[in-house]
């Protein structure tokens, strides 16, 4: 029979968690170094400009790998690697275009491998649910942020939709600012504004 935790136990438990401040801690909070992170917006949202924010303040914390599925390196990632100060991030930021489930598992399971998977887009992956939740299980200690496509307002897919369910960190980016819809911000209402000017392009609200 498996075990089952007292509240002391659980109370005296201790988690490591990201360490950021500032905007980044009140629109998110302190997620676990581990979490598994959702992120979903329509086109032209600022999901990808929110992405590659996030993947810089994550070399800060560990090693970053970007998986990018739908872009691979066009012109365009690299403007955005570039605006939001990836290049001055050698050894802690590297991207990969093509890996299957099987490559990415014998990557990671590397000496000094990423701390940060990054995976975008889910759909553009083309993993079904069952491998996905199978590398989770097996790098417990990594944490996985999955972008995904939108439709009509959801995400693309039942395998999208289930995986949303399974991650701690939701997060769904809407006319430039990141909501964040998971277990660790205390006021939902909060918000990472992606970019000032397309939000007041959009909305004509004073930037908070």
């Amino acid at each position: 029979m498996k075990r089952a935790y007292s509240p002391k136990e659980i109370i005296n438990k201790t988690y490591g968690v990201l360490p950021w401040c500032g905007r980044w801690e009140v629109a998110f909070g302190y997620p676990e170094e581990n979490s598994t992170w959702f992120i979903s917006g329509a086109s032209a949202s600022g999901k990808s400009s929110f992405v590659m924010q996030l993947a810089e303040e994550l070399t800060h914390y560990g090693r970053v790998l970007y998986m990018s599925y739908e872009e691979g390196v066009s012109q365009s990632f690299k403007e955005r690697l570039l605006r939001f100060g990836l290049g001055k991030r050698q050894g802690w930021f590297r991207v990969s275009v093509s890996d299957s489930v099987e490559d990415l598992t014998e990557r990671l399971r590397k000496r000094h491998s990423a701390k940060f998977i990054i995976v975008d887009s889910i759909q553009e992956a083309g993993w079904e649910w069952p491998e996905t939740k199978r590398l989770l299980d097996a790098f417990p200690n990594k944490s996985f942020i999955f972008v995904s496509q939108e439709a009509k307002g959801q995400p693309l897919g039942k395998g999208a939709i289930r995986l949303r369910y399974h991650a701690s960190v939701k997060v769904r980016v809407v006319g430039f600012r990141a909501y964040c819809q998971g277990r660790f911000n205390a006021d939902a209402g909060n918000s990472f504004v992606v970019w000032e000017e397309g939000v007041l392009r959009t909305t004509n609200n004073v930037i908070r």
